[in-house]
């Protein structure tokens, strides 16, 4: 399956992939996310719930703190 990944086309192993599955892999993992799908922002309680599909644009933005 192909999606677009923060501006880059990107292909997952996986049909039907959520959120959550995402996040659970590569430099995400453990960070505090911002995840945008198709122009919606998805909050954190339907990440297990909200499935990718075939030509979705995912934005994913990590939170840096810093002074």
């Amino acid at each position: 399956m192909r999606i677009l990944l923060n501006g880059r086309d990107t292909v997952l192993e996986a049909e039907g992939m959520t959120v959550a599955d995402l996040l659970s892999s590569g430099p995400w993992r453990g960070k505090r996310i911002l995840v945008e799908v198709n122009g919606e922002v998805v909050g954190k309680s339907d990440y297990a719930h909200t499935r990718l599909a075939e030509g979705d644009r995912v934005e994913l933005v990590h939170f840096v703190g810093g002074g």
